[in-house]
């Protein structure tokens, strides 16, 4: 900032722009170096190398941005040198249970024998067989797996790096989005550089693809960023028809891609299409735009409910509804321009009204009619977050528990503020929210009546006339940063974006026209200046400041180091049948599905009621229950084995009220364990808990259970077969050695 404030106070000889010179310069300033400058007929030299230094710069600090993330996952865990199963223990929680069926389709006969394996799957879930690509998003492995089969790399390149190298490579991808929507807000490609720059910069806040590879939303948010770029150049004013075409191609493309690839889409969606309704309510953009964006999103998620074999949860999305409610009460509702202010406003209040409620019955409506009750976690969750529902529900507190679904923590604006973001971000989004608030205003305190003293009136606005795309992007960026406030993991889509929002900022017009304005030197030669030496001040500061702590980063060397659950991943290998049947955490079974093959009783992928209700009574070995309950709970679900893990039974890691422990004493009715306040209707359980008293080796838990391995970490045991009188019964086969 300071060096802001050392440029502003410079006089030009020009005389001061006037508001009709203003608005002429601020749409030149919005042509004057935009990619698609040469679109518009501009063949001159100075267009082309101009533009395509822009175009160099957004490659290389993608191809940087890429190498980087790439780097520091290398040298944290020496990814190079250490052996297969520790790679594969490396992708933790979720992470590995989505690499496992790249692998899975990898290790199988044929790419269609791959496919009917993955279309009927029963060692996911056991006693089940689901059609994994209707029930997760895992087209990205599909795609990579057949790819790495048919492309002449194998010989040179391991699958795992084709996997996690595709992963990075996206990040450039992102890098290179955030860098045109810049570009394209501004009319400077030092924006985008800028935008760039702070992004690599704040990786901590922007991105945690570095180690979690595989989490859907690595895959996704790329895809996300190029939608928003498309919108962006889509609601340009200067567009012919056959450029905003192709723009409706590549948000329909976009979308599509960012929905295939990240079961949440339907939420952010739906945040999506708030602000295209807030946008059409406020005027800023005419309706065949708002038509066209709305039908680009249904036909997005209309495309992936193909795609995952009619997934019902796609049908039953909010946004859906929301959207299609939208529609039939607009057609209805042909006035709903017209009038004086107060007026308008009254007529979208009840619009708004009519909305809503319309959206809450086709989605209750669809909800009963397809028996859909794949998210229901997820309304549990938002209730219970804003204390509009029971606190006990086990699935909510699961996440209610979890620091990344918590408020965001004030330290990451204090990171954001230490790389010059969060300030001409800050001020930038106030300027631009003012100015917004008051077009909006004069929007809708205008008649449709083409008068010739409302034209006059129109035209004396203009100083305040505010262009779509950058109205969308200021409402994107103020939705999700709400988003992102109240849910900590949602930051990462605020983030990125609040980079080029900032950028934009910092090397467009209106903010620098506002302090010369104030400062009465306003002038083109001024204003220009200081939208090329600003950035250029700012990026030689980040690169003087950071470039050695970035050096220094990336010198640090690291190794894996996780010997108890190697030895337990080789135990399973070599020691069990491949059939066998393990209980066990979510986050543990995923590896153990990757690393060994084995069935699996539950997993990290939480979309679906069965397997939710299923997960809650698999971890009741940690809670207190009797041996008996415990046994026939896990033959219920047809394990043959179960493994516990020291660090749930012994859980530390969170307060009281929140280990895993606690949220199972809690939904168990029972008084949770240490000093503390509870509840009056809780009372004190029967049993010992399972986890501790069954390592006592009594015999009410070796008549049920043998211990098979254990270490400092883990402790397997064989659930045993009950004897049964009927013959029948007692030749039953056994996964168990």
């Amino acid at each position: 900032m300071t060096a802001l404030r050392q440029r502003k106070g410079s006089r030009g000889k020009e005389p001061p722009l006037g508001v009709s010179e203003f608005q002429s310069q601020q749409s030149n300033c919005c042509t004057d170096h935009h990619p698609e400058k040469i679109l518009h007929g501009d063949w001159s030299w100075g267009a082309i190398i101009w533009t395509s230094i822009g175009w160099s710069v957004a490659v290389g600090l993608g191809l940087l941005c890429c190498i980087y993330v790439a780097t520091l996952h290398e040298n944290d865990l020496w990814f190079s040198n250490i052996k297969e199963v520790e790679r594969e223990i490396s992708f933790r929680t979720e992470c590995g249970l989505y690499y496992s069926y790249y692998k899975q389709m990898l290790l199988a006969p044929s790419i269609q024998e791959g496919l009917s394996d993955l279309i009927h799957d029963n060692l996911t879930e056991s006693k089940r067989t689901i059609n994994l690509l209707q029930r997760m998003n895992i087209y990205q492995e599909v795609f990579l797996s057949v790819l790495y089969r048919l492309l002449p790399i194998q010989s040179y390149l391991e699958p795992v790096y084709f996997y996690i190298y595709t992963v990075f490579s996206l990040q450039a991808v992102y890098v290179i989005a955030l860098y045109l929507t810049a570009w394209l807000l501004s009319g400077s490609w030092l924006a985008g550089a800028l935008a760039g720059v702070w992004y690599i910069l704040n990786r901590v806040d922007t991105t945690r693809v570095e180690f979690t590879i595989s989490l859907r939303e690595n895959w996704s948010l790329p895809f996300l960023a190029l939608q928003v770029t498309a919108i962006t150049c889509y609601l340009r004013p200067q567009l012919t028809a056959l450029q905003q075409k192709v723009m409706v191609w590549l948000m329909y493309v976009t979308t599509l891609c960012f929905c295939l690839t990240w079961q949440f889409n339907q939420f952010i969606l739906l945040v999506q299409a708030l602000i295209i309704y807030t946008l059409d309510c406020a005027d800023f953009i005419t309706t065949t735009q708002v038509t066209t964006l709305y039908l680009v999103q249904v036909s997005g998620l209309l495309s992936v409910w193909l795609l995952q074999f009619c997934n019902s949860m796609v049908l039953g999305s909010l946004v859906l509804s929301f959207i299609v409610a939208v529609l039939f009460i607009r057609h209805f509702q042909s006035g709903l321009k017209t009038g004086s202010l107060p007026v308008r406003l009254g007529k979208l209040l009840l619009h708004s009204a009519m909305v809503l409620l319309l959206t809450l019955t086709i989605n209750y409506l669809t909800k009963k009619a397809l028996q859909l009750r794949s998210d229901e976690h997820i309304f549990k969750f938002i209730k219970s977050k804003f204390a509009l529902g029971p606190t006990r529900d086990f699935d909510a507190s699961l996440y209610l528990c979890e620091e990344a679904f918590g408020l965001l923590p004030l330290d990451t604006l204090e990171r954001l503020a230490g790389t010059l973001l969060l300030y001409p971000y800050i001020f930038t989004l106030l300027l631009l929210s003012g100015t917004l608030a008051v077009a909006a205003l004069q929007k809708l305190s205008r008649t449709k009546v083409g008068s010739v003293e409302e034209k006059k009136g129109a035209g004396e606005g203009r100083a305040v006339a505010f262009r779509p795309d950058v109205a969308y992007n200021v409402l994107h960026t103020l939705f999700f940063g709400l988003l992102a406030f109240s849910t900590m993991r949602m930051k990462y889509i605020w983030t990125g974006h609040m980079c080029a929002v900032a950028a934009y900022g910092v090397c467009g017009t209106e903010l620098w026209t506002l302090l010369l304005n104030t400062l009465r030197c306003n002038s083109k030669v001024m204003l220009r200046l200081v939208r090329y030496a600003v950035p250029l001040a700012m990026i030689a500061c980040l690169y003087y400041k950071f470039w050695p702590k970035l050096m220094e980063e990336l010198s640090e060397l690291r190794e894996f180091y996780d010997p108890d659950t190697v030895e337990l991943m080789t135990w399973i290998s070599t020691k069990t049948p491949k059939r066998a049947v393990f209980a066990g955490s979510m986050q543990l079974l995923a590896g153990i599905k990757l690393c060994t093959g084995r069935v699996l009783t539950n997993h990290p992928h939480y979309e679906d009621k069965d397997l939710r209700e299923r997960t809650r009574q698999v971890y009741q070995v940690y809670a207190r229950r009797s041996p008996e309950e415990i046994h026939d709970i896990l033959r219920a679900a047809g394990a043959d084995y179960v493994v516990l893990e020291n660090s749930i039974c012994y859980e530390r890691r969170h307060r009281r009220g929140c280990r895993l422990r606690d949220l199972l004493d809690l939904a168990n009715g029972h008084i949770m364990d240490g000093s503390g306040e509870n509840e009056l209707d809780l009372v004190p359980a029967s049993h010992p808990r399972f986890c501790e008293a069954i390592k006592t080796e009594a015999a009410a838990y070796t008549a049920l259970f043998n211990l098979t391995f254990q270490n400092k970490t883990f402790h397997v045991y064989r659930v045993k077969k009950k004897r049964k009188k009927s013959a029948k019964s007692s030749s039953e086969p056994s996964a168990s050695p």
